[in-house]
Parts: structure tokens; C-alpha cells; sequence
């Protein structure tokens, strides 16, 4: 949400933030209308792999890496789209979630997890990484860190 450089006035939703809440609705509605509970997880799985298909070359690298490593990791965890992104969740409510740069035009995707991720240390700690690449190095990061959030 936007505020004008001048007066502080509220502009509304961006562009990219309008098309995240309309294809937000239409995948519930779309859930809605499955049929199975196999149905369902085979239809969720699709919705990923082709939203991840979608993303520019760099992102799309990146999102096949962790979709790969959080499913290896965490087989508990439905994929499922939400807000247009990837992401993993238990009993129907998401613990994490990639947001590709493209998205939101950043400089970085983000890998991100909800409150529902048991990653508390202390008062605080981080719930969002930025990501440029997905190395080897990072896989593993992000496996101990799917590994901490469903224990």
C-alpha cells in the first residue's frame, strides 16, 4: 500500500498487489470446486509446478530448487498456490511460501515463512530470507530451516 511522496495520502493497491488478490480469489474458488481430497493434492501440485513454469529464468531455477528440497524435506507439507506463489502447508494453512523477484518487480525472491513455522529464537527471529541463487549451500540452509519450521 502506497502513500503519496506529498501529503501522506493512501494511493490504494498497486497493480501487482490487485492481481495477487484476484488470483487469490479465484484459487479458493477453484478449490472450492475440486472433487477428491486426491483430486484436490494432484490439482495443488499442477497449480505449483505451472506457476513456477511461469516465473523468469533465474526465479524459476530457484523455485524448482526449493520446491524440490521442501518436498524432500517435509513431505507432510501440501504444495499449494497462494497469492500466485508456491507454497507448503499443513492441514490447509501455509508454514512457507516462495515469492519470485518478478512478483513485486524486487531485486530478490523471498523465502518466506508464517507464524505456523516453528522457527522462534528468543523474542525474535527471522521469518523472510532473500534469495539470489539457490546454491548448494543454500539448499541445505533451507532444508534445516523446512526441518525446524514442521517439527
Amino acid at each position: 500500500m502506497g502513500k503519496s511522496e506529498t501529503g501522506g495520502a493512501y494511493e490504494g493497491f498497486s497493480a501487482e498487489e490487485r492481481a495477487a488478490m484476484k488470483e487469490y480469489a479465484q484459487e479458493r474458488k477453484k478449490a472450492v470446486r475440486r472433487g477428491s481430497k486426491a483430486d484436490k493434492a494432484a490439482e495443488s501440485v499442477r497449480d505449483v509446478l505451472t506457476k513456477i513454469a511461469e516465473m523468469d529464468d533465474s526465479d524459476r531455477v530457484m523455485a524448482e530448487r526449493i520446491h524440490a528440497v521442501v518436498t524432500a524435506t517435509a513431505p507432510e507439507l501440501a504444495p499449494k498456490t497462494w497469492y500466485r506463489m508456491p507454497a507448503y502447508a499443513r492441514d490447509g494453512k501455509v508454514v512457507c511460501f516462495f515469492q519470485s523477484a518478478g512478483k513485486f518487480n524486487a531485486r530478490y525472491a523471498t523465502l518466506g515463512f508464517s507464524d505456523l513455522a516453528n522457527l522462534d529464537e528468543g523474542t525474535m527471529w527471522a521469518a523472510g530470507f532473500a534469495l539470489t541463487e539457490v546454491t548448494d549451500e543454500v539448499e541445505a540452509r533451507i532444508a534445516a530451516l523446512v526441518k525446524q519450521a514442521v517439527s
